[in-house]
Formats: C-alpha cells, sequence, structure tokens
C-alpha cells in the first residue's frame, strides 16, 4: 500500500492542477458546485487506474493527466447526481451539494461537467476514447435507472442486483483501464486485458462497498451504517437476508423496504440479524470472484512496476476497511 501511495502522491499534482485549471474556467454559477464536490476530495481511483494502465502499458508522457482529470470530472458529476436521486445529506464528510446549493442548480452543474469532460476527450481527436467515455457515460446513465426502477419494484435476483452493479460502478472503471491502453496506443488485445480488468475491479469495488454499509461505523465512512437499507436499495448483503426468510416474512419487510417506512427498531433489527448471519462478509467472499478475474487479466499485461502496483490496487479494494 506504501507503493500505491507514493505513486499517488507523486502523479496526483498533475490530475489537481488540470481539475484546478478547469474548475477555475467554469462559468461562476456553475463554479461553487464544482469547487464543493471536487474540493472534498476523494480517493482519485479513477484518474489513477487510467494512470496506471497507461504507463503499464508504455504511455510516458504527461499529456494523459487531462484525461485522467476528465474521468475525475465525469465521477463527480455522477456523485452531484447520485445524492440528488438518493435525498443524501451528507458526502466525503460534507453537506451534499444539492442541499447547499439547491436541486436544479447541481442537476446542471452535474450536466456541465459531463460536457468539460467530453470536450476535453475530444481533444485527444481519437475516435476510440471517444466512443469508450460516450460509452460509460451512456451505461452509468442506464445503471442509475435501472436503480430507480428496482426501488419500485424491489427485485431478489442477484442477476439483476449484479446488472445495476455494472452500471453504476463497473462501466466507469472499464472505462478509465480501457482508455489508458488506448492513450497508449495499445493492441487490441492489451486493450480488451485492459477493459475487463476494470469491468471485474469495478463489480469486486462496489460488492465491498455494498458490505461495509452493513459492516463499519460512522466513524471510519462518514456515512450512517445501513444506509442502503433507510433508502430502500437492495444490495447484495439485503438480497441475501431476504432470501432465507419466509415468504410471508420476506414479502412484508419488502413492502416496507419499498416505502422507506421502517422504524428505527425494525431497522436496528434487520441490521443485528445481518451481522448475525455474516452476510457482510459473504458479500465480500463474492467479491473475491471478480478480483481473481480482474487478476487474471492484468497476467495479459507486460511486466512493468505500474503492473505490480495494479495488483496492490485489488489488495487495497480487498481489504477496504473504509
Amino acid at each position: 500500500m506504501s507503493a500505491i501511495k507514493e505513486y499517488i502522491e507523486s502523479n496526483l499534482p498533475g490530475v489537481e492542477s488540470c481539475l484546478s485549471e478547469t474548475v477555475a474556467g467554469l462559468n461562476p454559477l456553475v463554479k461553487p458546485v464544482a469547487a464543493h464536490i471536487l474540493e472534498a476530495g476523494g480517493k482519485r481511483l479513477r484518474p489513477m487506474l487510467c494512470l496506471l494502465t497507461a504507463r503499464a502499458l508504455g504511455h510516458e508522457g504527461k499529456d494523459i493527466y487531462p484525461l485522467a482529470a476528465a474521468l475525475e470530472l465525469i465521477h463527480s458529476a455522477t456523485l452531484l447526481h447520485d445524492d440528488v436521486l438518493d435525498r443524501a445529506e451528507m458526502r466525503r464528510g460534507r453537506t451534499t451539494a444539492h442541499i447547499v446549493f439547491g436541486v436544479n442548480e447541481t442537476i446542471l452543474a452535474g450536466d456541465a461537467l459531463l460536457a468539460i469532460a467530453n470536450k476535453t476527450v475530444t481533444e485527444y481527436e481519437s475516435l476510440p476514447l471517444m466512443r469508450c467515455i460516450s460509452q460509460a457515460i451512456y451505461w452509468t446513465a442506464v445503471g442509475e435507472i435501472q436503480e430507480i426502477q428496482q426501488l419500485k419494484e424491489p427485485s431478489l435476483t442477484v442477476e439483476k442486483y449484479t446488472e445495476i452493479v455494472v452500471g453504476k460502478t463497473g462501466y466507469l472503471l472499464q472505462t478509465c483501464c480501457q482508455s489508458g491502453a488506448i492513450i497508449a496506443g495499445s493492441p487490441q488485445e492489451q486493450v480488451e486485458a485492459a477493459r475487463t480488468f476494470g469491468l471485474n475491479l469495478g463489480i469486486a469495488f462496489q460488492l465491498v462497498d455494498d458490505a461495509l454499509d452493513y459492516s463499519v461505523s460512522p466513524l471510519s465512512t462518514g456515512k450512517p451504517r445501513g444506509g442502503d437499507l433507510r433508502e430502500g436499495k437492495l444490495t447484495l448483503p439485503l438480497i441475501l437476508f431476504l432470501q432465507g426468510m419466509n415468504n410471508e416474512a420476506r414479502d412484508a419487510l419488502l413492502k416496507k423496504i419499498k416505502c422507506q417506512s421502517l422504524d428505527p427498531f425494525e431497522q436496528q433489527w434487520v441490521l443485528e440479524e445481518m451481522e448475525q448471519q455474516g452476510l457482510s462478509r459473504k458479500t465480500r467472499e463474492e467479491s473475491n470472484v471478480y478480483l481473481q478475474l480482474a487478476r487474471e487479466s492484468l497476467g495479459r499485461f507486460p511486466e512493468t512496476r505500474e503492473r505490480d502496483l495494479l495488483y496492490g490496487v485489488l489488495e487495497y479494494i480487498k481489504d477496504r476497511e473504509d
């Protein structure tokens, strides 16, 4: 982990410089919202995956920093939209933008960030790169729509949940790695390896994130434990819990989840039952399947320091606690 941290610290200034330059050039009506989400920090995982993949495949220039920053802008835009849809009150330990600036302002600021990110990508004059980024934005939106639909009609299928995860998280992380391979001018076999690496890493990342929602304290995540339950989201830990109930009890609980009408005592009961059944741990075990697929894809990369660091990213996700 120390090697990854060192690499991030040496490369992050290039990404942050591009982000600061972008924010500085925004319309005054958009700038405060963009600054609010970007200055809150975050792991900057997406731009780092782009950098690591590109350099693992032989890219050496600094012209990759705007692309890496554009990927962070896309991610930030999705967070702004997500928080509005989820009516979230906190993000990265700060009050969410839609509460501070208003819903309409936040949605439109998110749209502006997507537009700026797309403009940045077009400046590389690469059709494969533009196609890759556009598809990521599209499928991320589809994933959000699928999740909204599931809130209206809760489904117990793991397959449906996985489909939503692919859209919400998998496609953008896939694109971060795939775009890095494209800008490196890699052969199609390596572009495909980067794509499958990023996709499986993204699915594993979301599975661990969903597991953490039922297993860690508010101090480590900045959000209350069981937030997905209160929002009516059927993530894998909750799906596994519901599948273990009898039909009558399951239907009654699903009805309350759909209406988001669980009282605090019912919520606490569900959380305690899930903890006793080890469902957070079982969800992490499922994430290991996708982490292994990601490792296999990395095996098609040349042996480089950056490839070793990407292996380290997989270990970080596996052991992640925040």
